[in-house]
């Protein structure tokens, strides 16, 4: 039996996305933004938005352009640093963040696709990610409304033998998931390039429904197998969004001069 999950266009692919739905983003920086679909989420008009993702964009890119539009309530994120609106949402009681370590995030989506509801670890222990008090949500006025809560903290084996604390991490489950790879096949498998692979695929596991635009789309059988990052079992809807796309880099740096003159 064939099976076929591409659409034909990016506002297609967004349609069933709801006010106060919850996503999972892909993407490192700005590498592996699927900024298409984030444009036809922006036309789309949906709102209230809870969005799982490393970072947020710049100011006018990738996930920046739903904060700038206000339609994002509540950002769950490692990294905030590139971006003045969220920084300024957030300090002005507009915005609700969730700090994540890194890879405990990646773990949450990773373990969310994966059916775990929850796991321990210990980054964080002995932290305030741990022990709560993390301003989650200020008022207008710079006042803290909301802190995070503690964390259960257990003890267990360590690597060593020794007995050292592990903080509990649940999972996440987010109602949709949006991703860049660069080639695809029309069965939802996915190769992801180089930096973009870091968070792409556990958020497209994490999903109930993952959209992946893909650079370059192929038949079943074309992609090999053991190249294969992320298999189409937890793809629902896959895109073609072309070669010559814009790939904006965050931050340039280039050489004054020779290695030997510096």
């Amino acid at each position: 039996m064939s099976v076929n999950k591409t659409v034909a266009t990016a506002a297609e692919a967004v349609a069933t996305i709801g006010d106060g739905a919850t996503l999972a983003v892909g993407g490192f920086g700005l590498s592996g933004n699927p900024i298409q679909l984030i444009e036809a989420l922006l036309d789309q008009g949906a709102s209230g938005l809870t969005i799982a993702s490393n970072n947020a964009g710049v100011d006018d890119w990738g996930l920046g352009l739903l904060l700038k539009a206000g339609r994002i309530k509540k950002m769950i994120s490692s990294y905030v640093g590139e971006n003045k609106e969220f920084a300024r949402q957030y300090l002005e009681g507009e915005l609700e963040l969730e700090l994540v370590p890194q890879g405990t995030l990646a773990e949450k989506l990773r373990a969310g696709g994966s059916g775990i509801p929850a796991f321990y670890t210990r980054a964080g222990v002995g932290t305030p990610v741990a022990d709560g008090g993390i301003p989650t949500r200020y008022d207008t006025e710079g006042k803290i409304l909301q802190e995070s809560s503690p964390k259960e903290v257990r003890p267990f084996p360590g690597p060593d033998g020794r007995i050292v604390s592990y903080a509990l991490e649940e999972s996440i489950v987010p109602d949709f998931s949006l991703v860049h790879a660069a080639r695809g096949d029309r069965h939802g498998n996915l190769v992801f390039n180089k930096a973009a692979r870091q968070f792409s695929p556990p958020a497209a596991m994490a999903g109930r429904v993952c959209i992946a635009q893909v650079e370059e789309l192929v038949e079943p059988g074309e992609l090999d197998p053991d190249q294969v990052h992320l298999p189409g079992i937890f793809v629902h809807h896959v895109l073609e969004v072309g070669t010559e796309i814009d790939k904006p880099i965050e931050k340039r740096t280039v050489s004054t001069g020779s290695q030997e003159e510096n």
